[in-house]
């Protein structure tokens, strides 16, 4: 197995069938040997049922995992340790990010250049096509900032929650294994990891387009988030 790419999705009916082709476009076009693994994270609007009649690509294995509603965290994480690819990693249903643009992740990976590869919305070469709303922007902004300095996350990381992250598989599984963020700080907490094991990170560009039908939501996730905050600084500090 070359490569594994995981589908979190939460209520997200409505874009999985174009999520399956283009994923089975970029396996075909690329002419990668691999599976797709879609992680539902308790959907309630029949997203696990439409995966399963999507059009995937005869070549391609695919799987589709039906858990309890717990988190994206949750979601991606027993994606990634249901995987087998040498290189594994997970992209957002939605296409904000095109399948074509993690070629670039993937190479560096397997150059050697690193273990583990983010695409960024802050990378000099990438390319804004749909920006976010203000609001979302100044909140994103706001994170960032203070993510950077209460988890000590490198400099050379612009964008530590975009929705593209691609492992050395190996490294993934045991990187996730290790990580208990089931919410919106998985992204983070597996940074922490990488860092106590001197894995190399690296980002990448790639094409943005914000999805106005995002399903997180900064209001509704705040008290997970505190609690998540909390428990992930006391491991840095650890």
């Amino acid at each position: 197995m070359d490569l594994s790419i995981i589908i979190p999705v939460w209520n997200e009916r409505g874009k999985i069938a174009r999520d399956a082709a283009a994923a089975a476009a970029f396996f075909r076009n690329r002419g990668i040997k691999g599976e797709l693994i879609v992680s539902d994270d308790g959907s309630t609007d029949g997203t696990a049922d439409a995966a399963e009649r999507a059009g995937w690509s005869a070549g391609v294995q695919v799987k589709i995992l039906r858990l309890p509603h717990r988190g994206k965290g949750h979601a991606v994480r027993r994606g990634m340790l249901a995987s087998s690819g040498r290189v594994a990693g997970f992209l957002d249903s939605g296409l904000c990010i095109p399948y074509e643009d993690v070629w670039a992740g993937i190479r560096l990976i397997l150059s050697g250049q690193c273990e583990i590869a983010h695409g960024s919305r802050r990378h000099a070469n990438s390319v804004i096509l749909r920006p976010g709303k203000w609001t979302r922007r100044i909140a994103s902004d706001c994170f960032r900032r203070a993510a950077s300095g209460l988890f000590r996350i490198p400099d050379g990381l612009t964008d530590t929650q975009a929705g593209c992250k691609f492992y050395s598989g190996d490294i993934a599984r045991a990187l996730y294994a290790a990580c208990r963020s089931d919410g919106f700080l998985f992204d983070l907490e597996v940074i922490v990891l990488a860092r106590k094991t001197g894995h190399r990170i690296l980002e990448f560009p790639v094409h943005w387009t914000s999805d106005p039908d995002s399903r997180l939501s900064i209001v509704r996730s705040l008290p997970n988030l505190v609690s998540e905050s909390i428990a992930l600084m006391r491991k840095t500090r650890g």
